[in-house]
């Protein structure tokens, strides 16, 4: 292999495929937005907020049975096949999709049947129990799904992966927004007849839960259909080449799954798990305060409907950087190129902050006229209020996510556990505080998720160094994007301003928008927060470099030096 084969190996490579996911991460938020809009505006802000209260106890179900599984059965798939062991790699998958789907069934079918029983006594929101018990089926299926993702994200392609989350997305959006609409109308006419106000709203969430269930049926078909054609076309040549002779039990690899599951479970349950304590404790404390169901459910609704939707944007970019690294980071760890590992650290915290920083930005800036431009009905100004003080956390997210992967590729699995138990402590104390002694309402839920992405931010950043001595660079990796982003800020915010006495709201929202990307761009090559090299490792990075260097924004290497 050349040295240029190498490098792209060593930054291109991984940064392409997860641009790939990113992308489709991109993709995927962005239809999640738009149909959440309409889908917001039919429930109202009461039916999201049974929507969302169901949906963050599904949320940990799917992490108890699923989450831990695509980056589990990446890393052992990849570390096998770096030593050659297809046998053992495709042997060790099909044990994963047994397990996983055993687990599904069995949690799908408690989270059912034990609906009423999670709804009444542990979320003080009894009408939950109808989109919850709708939710059960997906469980089964993402598990599935899960492994199908691992295993091809272990050979290193994160195509499938992307995909299938656009097809699922896709398919979400369109039977969450027809189940909303159908089932909010036969619960009008149900509530009316049996004199229950509220169930017209719990049958409207019941019906959006249709979108997340029969998406992932719909990426489940796909990659069944993916992966029977890869094992028929290309997986049996590849299988007659290998030549191991040690063929793992399947007991073994039960046992090897379950000891890598566990930790990456632990760590993203932790770090996953603080909104489903949220809402436990945020309902339980404002209903002994006296706030009736219906308000406190309304304000769940604000929190995950119309802030916490926008918070998560970002994040897919992220989540992408992680998984897209995890096989070639597993790769160096395994062949011991530190100066691989390294590189590989710096490059996905460096392009984690590329988009966080400016998406923080521009959120704590823009967030009311978005929100006023999307959403027609319920409250604005509380969850404009929200971003203002709580987009900062995107930040902190977004490093944590890929730190969390970046420690569970060079083997410190049970790194981020701990960080995530210390964090989720401080965190959900912080929020008890806010909450029952200050009184701050849905806005403590912002400051305890300030407080818990901060808090696994700085443990993770101290147990990189210790781990492999990484020392983070700030220039290229902070300082410029926030600089690019603040100039952003001030013309996105200028040109809104002038514009929107003279167009209206409307039109000024989509142009300062449009113009906060180009300005983004423009300012971080002048200020030399990208190379050409970096851009060119990038999807259409030559398309880009190429406009860079006619508009004279590209700064040269003697401009860089000086």
């Amino acid at each position: 292999m050349g040295t240029g084969q190498k490098k792209k190996d060593h930054g291109g490579g991984f940064l392409a495929q997860g641009a790939i996911l990113a992308a489709a991460g991109i993709v995927v938020k962005l239809i999640s937005l738009f149909y959440r809009i309409p889908v917001n505006n039919i429930l109202g802000d009461q039916g999201q907020g049974y929507y969302g209260t169901a949906y963050e106890i599904y949320a940990l179900a799917l992490l108890l049975t699923s989450y831990s599984m695509p980056l589990a059965v990446s890393k052992l798939v990849s570390a096998r096949l770096a030593k050659g062991e297809r046998k053992n790699a495709w042997k060790l998958f099909k044990t994963a999709l047994i397990l996983a789907m055993a687990v599904g069934v069995v949690v799908g079918l408690v989270f059912f049947f034990g609906a009423d029983l999670i709804a009444t006594h542990l979320l003080s929101s009894p009408y939950s129990a109808y989109p919850l018990r709708f939710l059960a089926p997906g469980l089964f299926v993402v598990s599935t799904i899960a492994v199908l993702r691992g295993y091809f994200q272990g050979l290193g392609n994160m195509v499938p992966t992307a995909v299938s989350q656009v097809i699922e997305q896709i398919v979400n959006a369109t039977a969450a927004i027809l189940g909303a609409s159908i089932f909010i109308r036969m619960g009008l006419a149900i509530a009316k007849e049996q004199k229950k106000p509220l169930l017209s709203a719990a049958y409207g969430a019941a019906g959006a839960t249709l979108g997340p269930v029969l998406g992932a049926t719909a990426a489940l078909v796909f990659l069944g259909i993916l992966i029977y054609g890869y094992r028929k076309k290309m997986l049996a040549r590849r299988l007659a080449r290998d030549f191991t002779t040690y063929e793992e039990k399947r007991g073994e690899l039960i046992k090897i799954i379950l000891l890598t599951c566990a930790p990456v479970l632990l760590s993203t349950t932790l770090y996953n798990i603080s909104q489903s304590f949220d809402v436990v404790i945020f309902n339980n404390v404002m209903s002994a305060q006296g706030m009736a169901e219906k308000e406190y459910v309304a304000l769940w609704g604000i929190f995950s409907g119309k802030y916490n939707t926008w918070i998560n944007v970002p994040l897919a970019m992220a989540n992408a950087l992680g998984v897209s690294m995890m096989p070639s980071l597993t790769a160096a760890v395994t062949t011991g190129d530190k100066d691989m590992i390294l590189k590989k650290v710096h490059l996905v915290i460096r392009f984690a902050m590329l988009i966080a920083i400016p998406s923080f930005v521009g959120l704590a800036i823009m967030s009311k006229p978005i929100l006023s431009l999307l959403y027609h009905q319920g409250d604005i100004d509380t969850p404009a209020m929200m971003h203002h003080i709580g987009a900062v956390s995107i930040v902190f997210f977004c490093l944590s996510t890929v730190t969390n992967a970046v420690l569970q590729g060079i083997n410190r699995m049970m790194t981020p556990v701990k960080n995530a138990a210390i964090s989720l402590g401080i965190h959900l104390v912080g929020l008890f505080i806010m909450l029952a002694v200050l009184h701050w309402n849905v806005y403590a839920l912002v400051g305890a998720n300030i407080i818990f992405s901060l808090s696994m931010c700085v443990l993770n950043q101290i147990a990189i160094r210790k781990a492999i001595g990484y020392k983070q660079e700030v220039k290229k990796t902070f300082l410029i994007p926030l600089g690019a982003s603040l100039v952003m800020g001030i013309a996105t915010f200028g040109v809104y301003v002038l514009l929107c006495a003279a167009t209206g709201q409307t039109i000024a929202t989509i142009l300062a928008l449009i113009v906060a990307v180009a300005v983004y761009g423009a300012a971080l090559l002048i200020f030399g927060g990208l190379t050409e090299a970096e851009l060119k490792s990038m999807p259409k990075g030559d398309v880009i470099a190429r406009i860079g260097r006619k508009l004279h924004l590209l700064r040269t290497k003697q401009d860089q030096e000086r």
